[in-house]
């Protein structure tokens, strides 16, 4: 599992976040200032960074600031201060996400979970795209080597002509394939009142990779022409 980081002058709170991170299989490290963070950031492997705002030494936005100088990775700032403009500042300064103390750990949690996965996901997209035929799309990526499809760094199992679907069309992002031309490069045969079987396998694809199949962000209709996969940066 992924080693975090945790940064807060209160030991009480680095305490409690390591107790629930450490329960989910987490490595956590502890830092109590901005300077000793520094310290173990290049000392030790670390995947995720959780940072208090207002510290003795080296407070969390220039300790941010710092990091992000040669650093890519995921950094969630923590404070007692509500106001957007403090929320604001962490954002622009380079965090990635923002919690308002007091929290809910497992909301905590949630959030190390949800920015490891991003990180991971597009980490490994970086290292392997030379190797690898990965094709990508907002948060939907398919490893055309690997036979794998993922959305938001989550696995998605499709049927093998539901994965040929996707494929030639991620394949092909933003270009309108009718039917018939569907039908004939995955069946390998002249379409025939091939409409139905087409929009079977297009409702099944995108009620495993849309988050509501009825207004879907990435597998579109052009009404009377076809079906495209959006092209998202």
């Amino acid at each position: 599992m992924a080693n975090i980081l945790v940064c807060d002058d209160d030991r009480d709170i680095v305490e409690a976040i390591d107790i629930y991170l450490t329960q989910e299989g987490y490595q956590v490290l502890k830092a109590y200032d901005g300077e000793e963070a520094l310290r173990m950031l290049k000392n030790h492997p670390v995947d995720l960074l959780i940072i208090d705002i207002m510290m003795p030494k080296l407070d969390g936005i220039r300790a941010t600031l710092k990091i992000r100088e040669e650093n890519p990775l995921p950094i969630i700032i923590l404070s007692a201060k509500s106001e957007d403009a403090d929320k604001i500042l962490g954002l622009n300064v380079g965090a990635d996400d923002y919690v308002t103390k007091p929290f809910n750990p497992l909301e905590l949690v949630a959030r190390v979970k949800s920015q490891i996965r991003r990180y991971t996901r597009l980490g490994a997209a970086v290292q392997h795209r030379e190797q690898e035929h990965v094709y990508e799309t907002g948060g939907l990526s398919v490893n055309d080597d690997l036979k794998e499809v993922r959305v938001d760094g989550e696995t998605v199992k499709l049927t093998p002509i539901e994965y040929n679907i996707l494929l030639l069309l991620m394949k092909n992002q933003g270009k309108v394939f009718s039917i018939n031309q569907i039908y004939e490069s995955i069946w390998n045969e002249e379409a025939f009142a091939a409409d139905n079987t087409v929009a079977v396998h297009i409702r099944h694809i995108r009620e495993k990779i849309e988050i509501n199949p009825k207004e879907p962000r990435y597998l579109k209709v052009v009404w009377g022409l076809g079906y495209k996969v959006e092209k998202i940066r």
